[in-house]
């Protein structure tokens, strides 16, 4: 069983998904059958959610059926890290099952064997949540450095050449997992009267980015003599992440949202992976134009043959959110360059 399991709009999770699946799995139960969940979720909800769900609508009680969990860990776009080459982690409801879901996932994976479900719903939620930490923490550096006038590009570079520095990048967190796993695991850590304060501390880092890129877009028209109403931006890309059509927690409608809380009315977005007249509520544009302000937020594969130098009006701006571009290049081309 794999389903969703997202946020609600406070931040708490939805288990609707995860709910409704279990009473219809539930009622076509029979006896002696295995129920293995791989959604990402809290520690503790596959028992104490789920199997009550499963017992009530089925009248089996745990026994009679079994449970199991083996968390997904697909990552969407990524030709390199297939099914066959990750790492299942395994556990079931006790010793034979786990051997049971070893055996059967074993034959197109190699395995891991864990002592609980709860060990390993615990494994599946800490994984998203180190990365958006770690991204979190580059994030501020970022905005840290920006405010003292130096590259963070080059200051990562320069430190990424210590054996043991570890390199993430700077950018949008957004996505049905990374942005929100780490709620799953705070909720229930509150319910236990621990305040995460590390975990939630870099949620509101990776949440005030989009703000962030949008406040520096409208420094840079002050700042260069343009008039920030009557400017028309274009961002390149628009899903949450390169080369997958999904739209879902995407930052760059946060972007927009932001910008438009300026008064920016003419916000353009070329995103080819998603076929859309308009995205996020603005024109999915088809045909390119010159623009005061051209944004890469996202680095498709389709993107690599775009010449930039033609999107930019006269001493336009480019915010180069990935940093894939070269600054001097851009600069010495007559054109604004600022990067994440």
């Amino acid at each position: 069983m794999t389903v969703p399991t997202p946020i609600t709009k406070d931040k708490k999770p939805d288990l609707s998904y995860l709910e409704s699946a279990s009473k219809i799995v539930g009622r076509n139960l029979k006896r002696g059958a295995i129920v293995v969940y791989e959604s990402t979720v809290y520690p503790g909800c596959t028992e104490e959610f789920c199997l009550p769900i499963l017992e009530r609508e089925s009248g089996l009680k745990l026994g009679e059926f079994f449970i199991g969990y083996s968390p997904e860990r697909i990552n969407p776009g990524d030709k390199e890290h297939t099914i066959d080459k990750i790492v299942k982690i395994v556990a079931g409801c006790n010793k034979e099952i786990t051997e049971k879901l070893a055996e059967i996932y074993g034959e197109i994976t190699k395995v891991y064997k864990v002592s609980s479900i709860r060990v390993a719903e615990s494994a599946k939620v800490i994984e998203n949540i180190q990365r958006d930490i770690n991204i979190a923490l580059f994030n501020e550096l970022s905005m840290l450095f920006d405010k003292l006038g130096i590259d963070s590009k080059e200051v990562f570079d320069a430190a990424a050449t210590k054996w043991n520095f570890l390199r993430f990048y700077p950018g949008f967190v957004g996505g049905h997992c990374i942005p929100v796993d780490p709620y799953y695991l705070a909720s229930k850590s509150m319910e236990e009267g621990y305040i995460p304060e590390l975990i939630l501390a870099g949620r509101r880092v990776n949440e005030n980015i989009p703000i962030f890129v949008a406040n520096k877009i409208v420094k840079l028209l002050i700042k260069n003599n343009k008039l920030v109403k009557d400017a028309n931006i274009l961002i390149l890309g628009a899903t949450y992440k390169e080369n997958v059509p999904d739209l879902r927690d995407s930052k760059v409608e946060n972007l927009i949202k932001e910008l438009k809380e300026f008064g920016i009315k003419d916000i353009f977005v070329y995103e080819p992976l998603i076929d859309k007249d308009k995205i996020f509520g603005v024109e999915n544009v088809k045909n390119l134009d010159k623009y005061d302000v051209v944004v890469y937020a996202v680095d498709h594969e389709k993107f690599k043959d775009i010449n930039i130098f033609n999107l930019l009006k006269d001493g336009g701006i480019f915010i180069d959110i990935k940093r894939r571009f070269n600054k001097k290049c851009v600069e010495d081309k007559g054109f604004i360059y600022w990067g994440l």
